[in-house]
């Protein structure tokens, strides 16, 4: 997979935890994931289609990491993952692509979003709908872990 591609995901999911949640991620090794499996306990999944590419990106948060970006962003923070954590969780994921999306347009890359499905719950899965190769990225920060999958069809 063509890491020119990926990098545009990992600083935009840097950038909006940092500039949103005063939220520092530490990335991890990369490797290629095998199933379908969440690593987190909730996630936000986002399709992309364009004339040259066709892929999917999910963000993977667990509960703590969650629940802490809820409290630095708005000041509050639930007890667990409820309604307006997996609505956060929606906002975060598109606007990590959205800045991907930017950045990778500039590179020639262009192509639409689909609106964020969000999925919570203990060993839930994820399916990227694309044939490609899955990519996992790992991230730690002082309130949890974050697991980023990228799969694209082409590259």
């Amino acid at each position: 997979m063509n890491v020119e591609f990926i990098n545009p995901f990992i600083s935009s999911l840097v950038n909006v935890l940092d500039t949103m949640a005063q939220t520092k991620l530490q990335p991890g090794k990369p490797k290629k994931k095998g199933d379908e499996l969440a690593i987190g306990d909730v996630s936000g999944l986002i399709g992309m289609v364009g004339p040259q590419v066709k892929g999917s990106f999910s963000i993977s948060f667990d509960e703590s990491l969650a629940l802490e970006i809820m409290q630095r962003m708005l000041g509050e923070k639930p007890p667990k993952i409820n309604p307006e954590v997996t609505d956060m969780v929606g906002e975060i994921t598109n606007m990590v692509t959205g800045g991907a999306k930017l950045e990778l347009s500039s590179k020639g890359f262009d192509f639409d979003m689909a609106t964020p499905i969000v999925v919570s719950g203990k060993q839930h899965t994820i399916t990227h709908k694309v044939d490609g190769p899955k990519i996992i990225l790992p991230f730690t920060s002082d309130a949890g872990n974050a697991h980023l999958e990228i799969c694209f069809d082409k590259l």
